[in-house]
């Protein structure tokens, strides 16, 4: 069970909770295709993901040099749910760059 504090304090930062509705309607994303969806640097979004996954809301893997980042098992459907409606109407803009930056790969 996640720390309901912990979660509202994680998600209560826009970049974070961007980076949140990204990861909950596209499943696992590498750092490098989040950077180019959210336009940010990669150490800014790199910050941010560990802030996430230091509250349990994130998990990775590593390939080589880079990270994926995925939402984590524990986080209930109901709040996945509620993210991903968020971002039909405030993430809109970051989706299409991200799967823009896929397509290049």
């Amino acid at each position: 069970m996640l720390n309901l504090a912990a979660t509202f304090k994680a998600l209560g930062e826009p970049v974070r909770l961007r980076l949140f509705s990204l990861l909950a309607s596209s499943g696992e994303v590498c750092v490098c295709h989040l950077t180019d969806a959210l336009e940010l640097p990669q150490s800014t979004v790199s910050r941010h993901l560990g802030v996430l996954r230091h509250a349990g809301l994130v998990v990775t893997r590593r390939d080589g040099k880079w990270m994926y980042y995925q939402i984590a098992d524990q986080v209930s459907s109901e709040l996945r749910g509620m993210l991903q409606a968020n971002q039909q109407r405030e993430v809109g803009q970051d989706l299409e760059r991200l799967d823009r930056s896929r397509a290049c790969s």
